[in-house]
């Protein structure tokens, strides 16, 4: 009596089990039929039609291998149920037959696969290409189902939510709720890869906060998602181009922001910094051959360790940590501004923010008139596609264009719309700091003193001969300079060509409704009105075009 042993498939989880059982069935009585034994049965569940790497084929080639010589057929349902691409179907099929003397047999179908009768070749290869480009078709459907719900309904179609968000609703109403929870770690993570935090650090910090996605990417992949900002990415469709349309959910952050982010991670790849709170001027400090010092501990005679920042040349700078920190702190100290000054500031800063704030009412006014004009012409596109007097593409294309434009107008809105008093209450508060600039470094976490620094010195500051040097420094900052220069602290050689001042706010510059934290901080020549520390809760640092004179 000759034997068989067969192979069931289903493709999706979803599907009921009748579909097993239903190919069972079929092949028992193909079985009882032909008086041929069955010697073992391979199912593999919920597992594609698309590549031969599935667990219980993968079980059924060994078994094959080990026991060809007792098996003379292979069952399946139907040869789609073996596989749907053609060209590897029917190379396996071939090496059965050729080297192991197995005929695949089709029960639904009524196919014995036999290479060597050409008929039957024909009808296993025809039906294969059938199973094949049914395949396709599907392939393309979906695409085009998937392409539709991105770009034209901007829904979310994927089957888990991204961090920061949940699904709710059924189908077609299901859409992305903001998970503020998650949400909040999500900000967290954009405000301090802005702030110039390591990504390891950020890593680290999002998981004690309740960041459970896994992988070395997982970070990178939240901050290049535009999900985020409220856009789905979307592939091409045949003559439908592809890229950012936007979505029916709540962006957790704003489109300027991502759009900084994405600009600051195509930039060329850093070398990784650790960050050590004894060495915080490690890869910020430079050699004066221009390259970052590294720092590290080293054990001295009594065993204690001394921490020191190097230059990769031996023969250059290695310095004591202790020294180095002592003459910044002394640096600081002459950095800091006699209260006359911060008077002056004050007021120059006020005239600034009462200026900034008449000029965020007037564009707030601009932009709600635009969107009150934005929405009436979508009502009236929407009117005259109901009335059928314009095309489906016509509608589709301003459609989106509308769309896009009151989501911008929205997110300016909300901007310009938040507290304008926040300002003057920080200015009023903390302004008096600035008479004080060694607190202000020593109360600050490593990350931030590595950002003042770079913030004050346009990360220019070098060593050299037991000295600090710069060429860049923040005018407000340098009006001790010479006294610097006569005690061997820092040496500042300003460049003639070097632009001190700083943009307006506004049209000509960076318009800002409020304080921005330094978490925030991208470059100096580009700062808004202030910048103020919520850590160590003291302005850092005010821009006005005439505060070089003070």
């Amino acid at each position: 009596m000759k034997r068989a042993i067969r192979y069931l498939r289903f493709s999706q989880l979803g599907q009921s089990n009748g579909s097993i059982e239903r190919q069972e069935l079929y092949t028992d009585q193909w079985l009882a039929f032909n008086d041929v034994t069955l010697v073992d049965t391979f199912i593999d569940r919920g597992k594609s039609a698309r590549t031969f790497d599935r667990p219980d084929f993968n079980k059924l080639r060994e078994f094959i291998t080990k026991h060809h010589s007792s098996v003379d057929y292979l069952l399946v349902d139907q040869l789609d149920r073996f596989s749907r691409d053609a060209g590897e179907a029917m190379s396996l099929v071939k090496l059965l037959q050729q080297k192991y003397n197995i005929q695949i047999v089709s029960v639904t179908e009524g196919i014995t696969f036999d290479y060597n009768t050409p008929g039957s070749f024909f009808r296993a290869g025809l039906q294969l290409l059938l199973a094949e480009e049914d395949n396709i078709n599907r392939s393309i459907k979906v695409k085009g189902g998937i392409y539709t719900a991105k770009a034209k309904e901007g829904r979310f179609v994927y089957k888990n939510a991204p961090f920061g968000y949940v699904k709710q609703g059924e189908r077609k109403d299901r859409k992305l709720v903001i998970n503020e929870a998650e949400a909040k770690i999500v900000r967290f993570i954009y405000d301090s890869y802005l702030g110039g935090t390591p990504l390891y650090l950020i890593k680290e910090n999002a998981l004690s906060m309740g960041f459970n996605r896994k992988g070395n990417m997982a970070v990178e992949r939240v901050l290049s998602n535009p999900v985020y900002a409220g856009f789905l990415k979307v592939e091409s469709y045949k003559e439908y181009a592809g890229g950012l349309f936007p979505g029916i959910h709540e962006p957790i952050i704003n489109l300027l922001t991502w759009k900084i982010v994405q600009e600051k991670m195509k930039r060329p790849l850093k070398i990784k910094s650790i960050i050590d709170d004894n060495i915080p001027l490690r890869g910020v400090l430079k050699c004066h051959c221009g390259q970052p010092l590294s720092g590290a501990p080293s054990r001295g005679k009594a065993g204690r360790y001394y921490y020191y920042y190097k230059c990769k040349h031996s023969k250059h700078n290695n310095i004591s940590a202790i020294k180095s920190h002592e003459q910044f702190l002394k640096i600081c100290d002459l950095m800091s501004l006699p209260i006359e000054n911060i008077k002056k500031i004050k007021l120059s800063c006020r005239k600034s923010l009462d200026s900034e704030v008449k000029e965020n009412q007037i564009v707030l006014k601009e932009n709600q008139k635009k969107l009150l004009e934005t929405e009436q012409n979508l009502y009236s596109l929407e009117d005259k596609w109901i009335k059928n007097d314009i095309t489906k593409e016509t509608f589709e294309r301003w459609s989106d264009l509308y769309n896009n434009e009151i989501k911008v107008l929205n997110i300016s809105i909300e901007r310009l719309s938040t507290n304008q008093n926040k300002a003057y209450k920080i200015l009023e508060k903390n302004l008096k700091c600035l008479s004080d600039i060694r607190q202000i470094y020593s109360k600050a976490s490593t990350i931030e003193k590595r950002e003042f620094v770079n913030l004050v010195f346009d990360s220019n500051l070098y060593y050299e001969n037991g000295i600090y040097r710069t060429p860049t420094m923040l005018g407000i900052f340098s009006h001790n300079c010479l006294k610097m220069k006569d005690k061997g602290l820092l040496v500042y050689e300003k460049k003639k060509s070097l632009r001190i001042e700083d943009p307006f706010s506004g049209e000509r510059g960076i318009r800002t409704p409020g304080p921005v934290t330094v978490n925030s901080f991208q470059d100096y020549r580009n700062r808004p009105l202030c910048h103020l520390s919520k850590n160590i809760d003291c302005i850092v640092v005010f821009s006005g075009a005439n505060i070089e004179c003070f």
